[in-house]
């Protein structure tokens, strides 16, 4: 990966609690801190609760980037080292989407606003899975990372193709969500939001087993 973009990334981890302290003044001593499927928020705490839940996932943050970009030194998965750039890049990615959603988060408390948007978050969720979907059939079998199914991470032929038609519906779904949740009321764009999910986890697993049933039909253990 980029040495410039692994230099950046912890700025980018850093841009929540930076917020923070900029509007620490401008906070009200009560604000949103859970919100419904409407997006209306529905438990209050004080501002120091905020502060605690900053660094909680700030920390979580960097925990799952630090995850992510060593696991490759610990599987015992043959190619698992390839991953490493891979598994890099999607690191970079979640870490960019989790201090995006901190951001809107903390700008919401700052300027008094009691509401939240559903449509966009499930949008940005969205573009997520389109941008892991993007790397998915380029991943190479590994304990950590990818659809770690009894089948695939016994066959390098069954993860590749699961790989590739799970990267293409991760892709294609994500790019749905992206446009659609923006337009959609919160209620039914969460109901959408979770019938694509389950869709494009579904398909995929049964689409291994089937393979890895044929396998097993062609090779029959004596």
């Amino acid at each position: 990966m980029n040495k410039f973009l692994k230099i950046l990334v912890w700025p980018i981890m850093m841009v929540p609690p930076v917020y923070l302290a900029m509007v620490w003044d401008k906070l009200p001593q009560q604000v949103a801190l859970h919100f419904d499927l409407k997006g209306n928020a529905d438990r209050f705490g004080s501002k120091n609760e905020l502060l605690t839940t900053v660094i909680i996932l700030t920390v979580m943050n960097i925990l799952v980037y630090l995850i992510l970009t060593n696991i490759y030194r610990i599987d015992p998965k043959k190619y698992a080292a390839e991953n490493k750039e891979r598994l890099q890049r999607l690191g970079v990615g979640i870490v960019v989407f989790m201090s995006a959603l901190l951001c809107m988060i903390l700008y919401s408390s700052s300027h008094g606003n009691i509401s939240f948007n559903t449509g966009l978050v499930l949008s940005a969720v969205g573009l997520l899975f389109a941008f892991i979907g993007n790397y998915l059939p380029n991943l190479k079998p590994n304990y950590f990372a990818g659809l770690r199914l009894p089948w695939t991470l016994e066959n390098a032929d069954n993860w590749k193709k699961t790989h590739a038609l799970a990267g293409k519906l991760w892709f294609a779904g994500g790019l749905l969500l992206a446009v659609t949740c923006l337009f959609m009321p919160p209620v039914a764009a969460f109901i959408l939001f979770t019938a694509v999910m389950i869709i494009i986890t579904l398909i995929p697993c049964v689409y291994s087993y089937q393979l890895y049933k044929k396998q097993k039909n062609i090779n029959p253990v004596n």
